[in-house]
């Protein structure tokens, strides 16, 4: 079964699903009010140099400074060789700069106050400003513009030798000089043609784009990338995608005028969904959202896995849970190690997870098994668009990851902070609550108080009340005090309040 995009639309919020075999494997959501900023270049200003962090906050007219790393400065004779180490590109370019990268410092590239071209990298997360970088690309749907550069890539994807042949000699045939470009994965048994009619639209846009930003003050917008309903048509339409669905009636118009442009190719694939019960819940998309954002996933066997989000990492948990097997021990664990990758391999690429990931698998003895375990889990991770880097598999049983962030999780996207326990998973128990409210009284009676006044949330009231009794009339025989307790449900449970009248 092939693959399918689901694009559901509402007012303020666009919705898209990637499925692979009838099961959600990616998932996108943008709204008006926080829309994605990936891919939109601007005329930067540096605001503050930090040579003790080989970096500079660049003001482009956001509410927070952008962040711009000294690896992500392009000088005159530098190479592009980290972008061909993307998912998409090849890593091949050989280019001899004057100096070593290691041996230039962020002074001696830029200056406080200078302006220039940046392009956004990575969304603002958490508390954190946008990540850009100078090295400016242009993606169509066959080709990555990168101009000033003179060399050809070609993506990885694309496994067939005579393909890659085919197509990297066609480009080169094509292109201006002055200007580098990538061949996406889309351009598989593409035509001359259409390559063709993508490159001009590109080479179009950069000249547009290089005659604008003589004309736009500093920290200003220059080019804005294509919406989450087109970027899905230029980005996701691969071979292997049988169709794309949408169903709102303004936005299939709008894909359909887009495709006709630009993909003529696509518009057989191209479906307005116009039944009544909603897109995502007649195929299913709603429960696989749900379960994208719980902190336990169950497994067939019984076996499940838990996934705890902090601010540096992704830690992954492996338990058997209520399986117990038909074997030995070693096999059991085999098995449910073997069943979490497949969950663990989907959920990653489901929740977007990024940055470090550690994955606790259930150690095992044999050194071969291990090594089954390590292999599964990366021909597992092969489907995965986003760039990773997998770490073997270490005494320990863990498993170490990194993978390329550029925007927030969906758990983060979906989710806000639990104003309750403010993200630590946990609040006090009523038990140490009322212990607490125990010790405050006492140290009010013992100041000469005769009355005093306990305000708790009704769960922690009512074990004062009841089970905590008898500390309460120790404290008002010994003292003299008499003490009153109130239940107030609008308070918090860790809140409480001690008064005296």
């Amino acid at each position: 079964m092939g693959s399918e995009i689901l694009i559901n639309v509402t007012r303020d919020e666009t919705r898209v699903a990637l499925l692979e075999g009838g099961q959600v494997v990616e998932f996108y959501v943008e709204r008006k009010r926080d829309a994605s900023l990936v891919g939109n270049i601007y005329k930067g200003k540096v605001v503050k140099i930090l040579p003790g962090m080989q970096s500079a906050f660049v003001d482009i007219g956001l509410e927070k400074a952008a962040f711009l790393y000294v690896a992500d400065i392009k000088v005159d004779t530098e190479e592009y060789a980290p972008l061909f180490e993307e998912e998409d590109k090849d890593s091949s370019l050989e280019v001899v700069p004057r100096r070593s990268r290691s041996e230039m410092t962020i002074e001696e590239l830029i200056q406080e106050g200078q302006e220039f071209l940046v392009q956004v990298s990575k969304d603002p997360i958490g508390s954190k400003g946008a990540r850009v970088t100078s090295y400016i690309t242009l993606p169509g749907r066959y080709l990555v513009l990168m101009p000033d550069v003179d060399h050809v890539g070609i993506s990885r994807r694309i496994s067939n030798e005579e393909e890659r042949n085919r197509l990297k000699s066609m480009v080169e045939r094509i292109k201006p000089e002055g200007y580098g470009l990538i061949i996406r994965t889309a351009s598989e048994d593409s035509i001359e043609e259409d390559i063709r009619k993508d490159l001009q639209f590109l080479i179009l846009l950069w000249e547009n784009l290089a005659e604008k930003k003589d004309r736009v003050p500093a920290r200003g917008l220059l080019y804005s990338d294509l919406d989450l309903v087109f970027r899905s048509v230029r980005d996701l339409m691969s071979q292997d995608v049988e169709r794309l669905i949408i169903d709102s009636p303004e936005e299939y118009s709008r894909i359909i005028e887009f495709v006709k442009t630009y993909f003529a190719k696509l518009l057989d694939r191209i479906e307005y969904y116009e039944e009544t019960e909603p897109l995502f819940d007649a195929f299913g998309i709603e429960l696989d959202i749900a379960r994208a954002i719980g902190r336990k996933v169950w497994l067939k066997s019984g076996g499940y896995i838990v996934v705890d989000q902090t601010e540096a990492m992704t830690v992954i948990d492996v338990n058997t849970g209520k399986f117990v097997g038909k074997e030995g021990l070693e096999d059991t664990i085999l098995k449910t190690n073997l069943e979490a990758v497949k969950e663990i391999a989907y959920q990653i690429r489901l929740r977007n997870l990024g940055g470090i990931i550690i994955i606790d698998f259930i150690d095992m003895d044999k050194p071969e098994n291990r090594e089954r375990l390590f292999n599964a889990f990366t021909e597992a991770m092969k489907r995965d668009r986003a760039k990773n880097t997998i770490f073997h598999i270490s005494e320990l049983g863990l498993i170490q990851m990194t993978r390329k962030r550029v925007r927030e999780s969906l758990g983060r996207t979906l989710s806000t902070t639990c104003p309750y326990c403010e993200g630590k998973g946990f609040v006090k128990s009523p038990e140490t609550l009322c212990y607490e409210i125990l010790r405050a009284i006492k140290k009010l009676a013992k100041h000469g108080s005769e009355k005093i006044i306990i305000t708790a949330h009704p769960v922690v009231a009512e074990m004062l009340s009841d089970e905590e009794m008898l500390g309460i009339e120790d404290l008002e025989s010994k003292y003299g005090v008499k003490v009153l307790i109130r239940a107030d449900n609008k308070m918090h449970q860790e809140n409480y309040e001690v008064s005296t009248l």
